[in-house]
């Protein structure tokens, strides 16, 4: 095992100097990771980002397209050729169609090459001409990011966490029933593996329905593949010591080792490890809405994924002597747009509150790190209306389950995000000073002109942040 590391890092480590010298002295290459807990938007985030660079008419806030220096923006195919492309013509014509619909979410690893021409910045500009920079947008599931920080976990250990972490859930109860009536010292039965496995899945299912976030395993929730196959039929048993082997306790363990070694870290060193900018979008508000438990899981959830992060600079010789790392990192609350945008600043302020220590950690290795709330695509209009006296400042666009137009107001956040996350980490059941409201908007019809992509919020800054200093 150490041999076969140590070759695996060797190998790692040559191709990442050979990528180097290729990016330094011809085409630079930035690859950029999209990523997300459920129902964060990544899909519509790539889509409406590849949309905007291609017809930049609402991108001033990306310096090289302010300053005229971006000549052309065109697709390629990608450079991996086992990686499926992401399917953008499909989703925007999903979004911007005569009946626009939201997009399928991610399912499976997906990857795009947009190319860039541009014309170098100051003096150079007039001495040099235009040169390629090729993004490579990657796109994957927030559940499998999860399951990086297992990595360094025993099956003890992830067992005893997963237990106490459903001990009190409701939704656990059928797998916890279940759990009681066996007995983990007997020799394996795989019908008696595999109903375990079906029920923690189950469990898994209903836990992400309800809002909670720590969901792992993730293949348990998207199987692709390997649906019903050894690696993906194990579950948490309580510990006892002196199992004996054949045991079903110890072929639960075997097979969780399994599912490190043969689907978490070949996803780590295939993709993740090979990112130089990461995007980590986040549905603040839908946690906030569905309660201060789903928003402590959330944050949990949020700082085991980026413990996984290798953050640092990516100069040149830094990357030949320890490989790539995740030199910027973009923290997005998404959905933005169903808050007037004098509420965005209190949204913003969450994201940072709620990403603190991961952001702290980046920052001492390297990295640089940002909180922002933006939309996609924009899906609502705003205007005040009087209520009772009072003027609320509200969100109008077309609700997904009837179709119809109606005006939202879904309460004041709160300046000081420590009202939020103080009664999060405390254990409350529910906020004491209000309810946060969430609608489900579908999106805008729209009409683009020539030269524009989608209507989003705050997308260009987004990308000026992970992207701007290559261009």
């Amino acid at each position: 095992m150490v041999i076969s590391t140590l070759a695996d890092g060797v190998t790692r480590s040559v191709e990442a100097v050979g990528d180097t010298i290729s990016e330094t002295f011809f085409e630079p290459v930035i690859r950029l990771g999209v990523t997300g807990l459920a129902r964060s938007g990544k899909t519509v985030f790539i889509t409406s980002l590849v949309a905007n660079l291609l017809d930049r008419g609402r991108m001033p806030g990306l310096v090289a397209n302010a300053e005229g220096r971006i000549e052309a923006a065109y697709l390629q195919p990608q450079p991996d050729d086992t990686v499926p492309r992401f399917d953008y013509e499909t989703h925007l014509g999903a979004l911007t169609g005569p009946s626009p619909q939201w997009p399928d979410s991610t399912r499976a690893v997906s990857e795009l090459r947009l190319s860039l021409k541009v014309r170098p910045s100051g003096l150079l500009g007039g001495l040099q001409g235009p040169r390629t920079i090729h993004l490579d947008i990657v796109d994957y599931p927030g559940e499998w990011l999860l399951d990086l920080g297992l990595m360094d976990k025993s099956y003890a250990q992830w067992s005893e966490e997963a237990l106490a972490r459903i001990a009190n859930r409701e939704e656990a109860v059928a797998f916890r029933g279940l759990v009681k009536e066996i007995d983990a010292a007997e020799a394996l039965e795989e019908p008696r593996a595999k109903a375990l496995a079906e029920s923690f899945t189950a469990y898994l299912n209903a836990a992400r329905e309800a809002g909670y976030y720590g969901c792992t395993p993730g293949r348990f929730l998207l199987p692709g593949d390997l649906a019903g196959s050894p690696v993906l039929t194990f579950a948490p048993l309580p510990d006892q010591s002196g199992m004996p082997r054949r045991s079903l306790w110890r072929e639960m363990e075997r097979r969780f080792e399994a599912y490190k070694a043969k689907v978490v870290k070949p996803f780590f060193r295939d993709h993740f490890a090979r990112i130089d900018r990461q995007v980590v979008l986040v549905d603040a508000l839908g946690a906030i809405h569905k309660g201060p438990q789903a928003v402590e899981d959330m944050r949990g959830a949020m700082a085991d994924t980026l413990e996984a992060f290798r953050p640092g600079s990516n100069g040149f010789l830094a990357r030949l002597l320890r490989g790539k790392r995740v030199e910027k990192l973009l923290f997005a609350a998404t959905k933005a747009d169903h808050l007037h945008h004098q509420q965005h600043p209190q949204l913003t302020a969450i994201m940072q509150a709620l990403t603190r220590d991961a952001a702290d950690r980046a920052r001492f290795a390297g990295a640089e790190t940002r909180a922002l709330a933006l939309a996609s695509v924009r899906a609502t209009t705003e205007e005040t209306l009087r209520h009772e006296g009072r003027e609320l400042d509200c969100v109008r666009g077309t609700l997904l389950e009837s179709g119809k137009q109606a005006a939202f107001y879904p309460g004041d956040l709160p300046e000081d995000p420590s009202h939020l996350l103080t009664p999060a980490r405390d254990g409350a059941e529910r906020w004491l000073d209000g309810e946060y409201q969430v609608m489900n908007f579908a999106p805008a019809k729209l009409t683009l002109k020539p030269g524009e992509g989608p209507p989003h919020i705050r997308l260009d800054r987004a990308i000026e942040f992970l992207v701007g200093d290559k261009l």
